[in-house]
């Protein structure tokens, strides 16, 4: 049992306060890669996760990117850190919490990619102008300003 799932366990739905990390990672052909999540189910949104004890949060990144997609990423580029009111999240099974959240960028990536089916449903490199409609709101934020950053 991980960290969040031991704190649940304690204060059953309440909101609390958690970090995270995602990882906008750019192919050759600046496409990035998405994640079409299992929960909420068919979303799609960043590779990322929660930070567990004793993490900084480019090991969060780098740890969840593996996870999620079998890539292993290097050379992380803070993006900017999302926090607030509007990072608040009610989860489909009721929990809420808000949310601090580190991205990154890098195009420094290897390994084969796959699919890890309790977390996604699909990974899949695309174009930034081609997003998914069902995206997380706040990974889609991330990304737009992402892209406003690059084209600078």
């Amino acid at each position: 049992m991980g960290y969040v799932e031991e704190l649940r366990a304690i204060v059953g739905h309440r909101p609390l306060l958690f970090v995270g990390a995602v990882v906008i990672i750019i192919d050759e052909k600046e496409r990035i890669l998405l994640q079409q999540r299992t929960s909420p189910h068919g979303v799609w949104g960043l590779p990322g996760g929660l930070m567990e004890l004793g993490e900084s949060t480019e090991q969060v990144a780098k740890r969840e990117v593996h996870e999620e997609t079998g890539l292993i990423v290097d050379h992380l580029k803070l993006l900017n850190i999302y926090s607030g009111e509007d990072q608040f999240v009610r989860a489909e099974n009721g929990d809420e919490f808000y949310v601090v959240t580190t991205a990154y960028y890098t195009n420094d990536f290897y390994g084969e990619y796959h699919i890890d089916e309790e977390e996604s449903i699909q990974v899949e490199f695309i174009h930034p102008g081609d997003l998914p409609e069902r995206m997380i709101g706040s990974h889609r934020k991330i990304i737009e300003d992402f892209m406003s950053e690059k084209d600078k």
